[in-house]
């Protein structure tokens, strides 16, 4: 379904009588971009006597989230948070607070001090807290490889965690503890948790070992696109997505939402490349034309819906760019993923060895799309066995079938778009 065709489907819905399933594919559709165009006037109206303030706080990163979000376009960030009605009352990047000392005198106001600043917004309570970056807990549950202004990191976060309505963790590191936590010698050490997940450890977030329970939203992704940022803060503070009551409905298992990571499709399905595997034609140099799995793509099993929204502007990803996807949005990001760019497994897809399907010509094509086909099968299977639906109803329908056109109905893209 092409954009035009999308555009007059929801331009004649009415916003504010949307029911979630609606407004989420209405945002997954038409992106960051075409939605706050299509609904601007309403938009404005629904929030038109309620501010969202936004405590943004960092930590063990490298800041390429923020710079996701601010570049962005069509709308910038300024125009996505006027459109929004959003107030970021704290951004150690963004404020213009200069620090202790101003021209080698002491800053005592909130004007000038950033952590005087950080101390008043997080005393009003109800804020989004945006968590940046991963949370030291070493050296032995101190924090202390990551002080600001004097204070661990680990404290910062504890008083911004306990004071907000919800937590948003954005990128990988948040998510996860991305980077941060790849096998080393001092991984250990140092010990960096995400929010609620160590890698793929729901049981070591930084929330657990410092035992607060708070409702957690994972923007996964190394960094995440802006699509994803903005429009899951606009369909909370919309009201389309309730905190905490939607949030197992409309995240998976590890806290990312559905409608930009969906369960039941990858980023392989839209690939440009696409064509080629199933051709069975891959490259093994860098910088040709055809598809990327020799040289260690992820794609085949990374759920996330890149290949349809893009990047820079929408017009690109990785792979398209002659990148293999390194399945940056995955929860065990970076160890599950490497050797980035060597083919990690000797068989392929679902027992088919990719190297017996690149080399025969006469029926490659035919291998390799009947690869996919069971691949997509398996994790049809394996999603369903997730959401508790075993073999009896995959055998007789209903349930089965129910639960897969929900997931559907709140994915990122039309059925016509994802083949």
């Amino acid at each position: 379904m092409g954009e035009k065709d999308l555009l007059y489907r929801f331009k004649h819905l009415d916003f504010m009588k949307m029911d979630r399933r609606t407004f989420l594919k209405a945002v997954g559709a038409l992106g960051a971009s075409l939605f706050l165009q299509n609904y601007r006037s309403q938009i404005v109206k629904a929030l038109e006597f309620a501010e969202n303030r936004i405590v943004w706080i960092q930590g063990g990163e490298c800041t390429g989230c923020s710079e996701s979000l601010l570049n962005g376009g069509e709308p910038d960030i300024v125009q996505a948070m006027q459109r929004l009605n959003l107030r970021i009352a704290y951004h150690e990047l963004l404020i213009g607070q200069q620090g202790i000392f101003v021209e080698d005198e002491l800053a005592n106001t909130s004007e000038l001090n950033s952590e005087i600043l950080f101390e008043e917004v997080i005393k009003e309570k109800g804020y989004i807290l945006v968590a940046e970056g991963a949370i030291p807990n070493g050296p032995a549950g101190t924090g202390k490889y990551c002080i600001l202004g004097g204070k661990t990191y680990k404290e910062i976060f504890r008083e911004a965690a306990e004071n907000a309505a919800f937590i948003v963790a954005v990128g990988q590191c948040a998510a996860y503890s991305g980077v941060n936590s790849a096998d080393s010698d001092i991984k250990d050490l140092m010990d960096f948790r995400g929010v609620a997940f160590t890698l793929e450890d729901g049981e070591k977030g930084i929330l657990q070992e410092l035992g607060i329970d708070k409702p957690v939203i994972n923007i996964a992704g190394c960094p995440p696109h802006p699509d994803w940022m903005l429009l899951t803060l606009a369909a909370v503070i919309l009201g389309k997505i309730r905190v905490p009551e939607d949030l197992p409905e409309v995240l998976d298992k590890w806290k990312r939402p559905k409608v930009f990571f969906p369960p039941g499709h990858t980023i392989h399905e839209n690939c440009p490349r696409r064509g080629f595997y199933d051709r069975g034609e891959f490259d093994t140099v860098v910088g040709g034309e055809k598809c990327l799995w020799k040289l260690g793509c992820k794609a085949p099993y990374t759920n996330a819906d890149c290949a349809v929204r893009r990047w820079n502007g929408y017009h690109s990803l990785c792979p398209q760019a002659g990148s293999p996807c390194i399945s940056c949005v995955s929860a065990g990001f970076p160890d599950s993923s490497r050797p980035f760019f060597q083919e990690i497994e000797d068989v392929g897809i679902v027992g088919t060895n990719i190297d017996t399907v690149a080399k025969v010509v006469v029926g490659a094509s035919l291998v390799a799309a009947g690869a996919h086909a069971v691949r997509k099968f398996t994790e049809k299977e394996e999603h369903e066995e997730e959401e508790g639906k075993g073999a009896e109803n995959r055998d007789g329908g209903g349930a089965g079938e129910e639960g897969e056109r929900t997931d559907e109905g709140e994915g990122a893209m039309e059925k016509g778009g994802m083949k």
